[in-house]
C-alpha cells in the first residue's frame, strides 16, 4: 500500500480522542483582578493543582492562552505507569539508588492518587488497570529487565514480572520483540474524557478557567504577582508555572531547563475482533526497551489501535509523520497493513535534562513540569502535592520537589540544534544494541 493509500476516506488530522470531546472556548470566564493564586497551563497539572487548592480552601484562577485542554492533555496516549524506570540519564549524573528507589515509590503513589480521583469524582474515562508490556529488542535488554522488575517491585510493588520470548504471544501478537517485562500496576484511559472529567471537577469547585487568556506580562511586585493576559489583568499572592510542553519566552528560567518534543499518534480504522483479540489479548498497553519508545494501545471501545511514537527530527505535520508511524506498526503488527488509518494528530512533550519530573520554586514562581512522555499520572500528581506545599499542608512530601532543577550549558531553550544531534545519537544508540544485543 504506497503513502497516500494508508488513509482512511474519513480521515482527520485531529486527535481520535476528539470525537468524545473537544476542547472549546465557550465558557469565556472573566479573569478576575485578582486571585490568591494564579495557575498559568490549564493541562492536567494546572486543574490538578487547582482542584486541590479548592479542597484546602484556596481560590485559584487557571489561565491558558488556548482553549483548556488543547495541549498534550487530551492529545496523549492515554498510556499510566504505575511506577518509573529510572535509567541514567544522557546528559546528567544519574540519582544515587536511594532516590531511584523515592522516585519510583512516588510515582506508584501518583497512580494509585489518579484511581482514586477518578472514583471520586465518577469520572468515565475508560479507565482500565490492565497492566503494561514493556517489549525487548534484544537479548541484551531482557536480561536487564530482569533487574529492572526486582528493583520495581522492591521500590514500588508493580507487580512485575518477566515473560519469555516463547510465551510473548500470550501478552502481544507480534514475534518483534524477544520477550519483555509485565507490570500490573499499569492502566490506560480515554485522555480527553479525563481531562474533561478533571475539568468539570474544577467547575464544580468554583475554580476559574479563562481561556484565550495567554499570559503576555508577569512580574514579582513585593509579596505578590502582576499579570498581564490577553483578557485583562489580575493579581495574585502566589504564581504556579504548569505549562510544561508549551513552555515559552514568559519564563526563559524554565524554557532552558524543559526541551519541548512533540510525539506522533495514529489511530486505525475499526479492525476485526479476532485481530484486535490477537493483537492485546488481555487488553494492555505496550511500550518498548528502545530509548526512541513506540507506545501503543487498543482504544477504550477496544475497535481500533492507537500507536505512537517519533521517526524524523524535524517538526513535520501530522499528516506528513502518519506512514511513518504507520510504518512502525507494521513492523510489529504485519497484519495492520491491510488496513487504513482515520486520525493522525501530534502533541508536545516536556523532556528534562536528568529526564525526571519537577516540583519546586524558582524566581519566586512555584512549578510542575517535565513530564519526560510520561504525563497522565505524574502531572496530576504533581499538581496535587504542589497544591499541598502552597496550602502548607503538614504532612507535605514529594520525591520530586528537590533543589535541583538542572540546566545545561549547550542548551538555552532552543532545540533546533541540539534535539537531531541527540535524536540521531538515540536512533544509532537503538540501531547498535539491536545489531549487537
Amino acid at each position: 500500500m504506497g503513502q497516500s493509500g494508508i488513509f482512511h476516506e474519513a480521515f482527520k488530522e485531529r486527535p481520535y480522542w476528539w470525537e468524545a470531546y473537544t476542547p472549546d472556548a465557550s465558557d469565556l470566564q472573566e479573569v478576575p483582578g485578582e486571585t490568591e493564586v494564579a495557575i498559568v497551563g490549564a493541562g492536567y497539572a494546572g486543574l490538578a493543582t487547582a482542584l486541590e487548592l479548592s479542597k484546602l480552601g484556596i481560590e485559584a484562577t487557571v489561565v491558558d492562552a488556548a482553549e483548556p485542554g488543547y495541549g498534550a492533555s487530551t492529545r496523549s496516549g492515554g498510556l499510566v505507569g504505575g511506577s518509573n524506570s529510572i535509567k541514567k540519564p544522557l546528559v546528567a549524573e544519574a540519582p544515587s539508588p536511594e532516590r531511584a528507589a523515592e522516585m519510583m515509590a512516588d510515582a506508584a503513589d501518583g497512580f494509585y492518587l489518579l484511581e482514586k480521583l477518578i472514583q471520586d469524582e465518577n469520572i468515565d474515562c475508560g479507565w482500565a488497570r490492565t497492566g503494561r508490556f514493556t517489549g525487548a529488542i534484544c537479548k541484551k535488554h531482557f536480561k536487564a529487565q530482569k533487574k529492572q522488575a526486582a528493583v520495581m517491585n522492591e521500590s514500588a510493588d508493580a507487580g512485575a514480572y518477566m515473560v519469555p520470548q516463547e510465551r510473548q504471544r500470550e501478552e502481544i501478537g507480534s514475534d518483534y520483540y524477544y520477550g519483555g517485562l509485565v507490570v500490573k500496576e499499569a492502566a490506560h484511559l480515554h485522555p480527553a474524557l479525563y481531562y474533561a472529567g478533571l475539568k468539570k471537577a474544577c467547575d464544580e469547585r468554583g475554580v476559574r478557567i479563562c481561556a484565550k487568556a495567554g499570559v503576555t506580562g508577569l512580574q514579582q511586585n513585593g509579596s505578590g504577582w502582576s499579570l498581564k493576559t490577553q483578557r485583562g489583568d489580575m493579581t495574585a499572592r502566589d504564581v504556579v508555572v504548569a505549562t510544561n510542553g508549551y513552555t515559552g519566552d514568559l519564563t526563559p528560567g524554565f524554557k532552558r531547563r524543559l526541551v519541548p518534543i512533540s510525539a506522533y499518534i495514529i489511530a486505525t480504522e475499526v479492525l476485526p475482533p479476532d485481530l484486535l483479540a490477537s493483537i492485546s489479548p488481555k487488553n494492555r498497553s505496550f511500550v518498548e526497551t528502545l530509548r526512541i519508545v513506540p507506545f501503543f494501545r487498543l482504544s477504550p471501545d477496544g475497535t481500533r489501535l492507537v500507536f505512537g511514537s517519533r521517526v524524523k527530527w524535524r517538526d513535520l505535520s501530522a499528516k506528513e509523520m502518519a506512514p511513518l508511524i504507520f510504518d512502525r506498526a507494521v513492523e510489529r503488527i504485519p497484519e495492520l497493513a491491510d488496513y487504513k488509518i482515520t486520525h493522525a494528530w501530534n502533541g508536545n512533550v516536556a523532556l528534562t535534562i536528568d529526564e525526571q519530573p519537577h516540583v519546586g520554586k524558582l524566581e519566586g514562581m512555584h512549578y510542575a513540569l517535565g513530564c519526560n512522555g510520561s504525563g497522565v499520572a505524574q502531572m496530576t500528581y504533581m499538581g496535587t502535592q504542589l497544591a499541598r506545599k502552597i496550602a502548607g499542608v503538614a504532612n507535605y512530601r514529594c520525591a520530586f520537589d528537590t533543589d535541583q532543577f538542572p540546566t545545561h550549558p549547550l542548551y538555552n531553550g532552543n532545540k533546533s540544534l541540539l534535539v537531531p544531534v541527540v535524536g540521531n545519537y538515540l536512533r544509532f544508540r537503538d540501531w547498535w544494541d539491536r545489531k549487537t544485543g
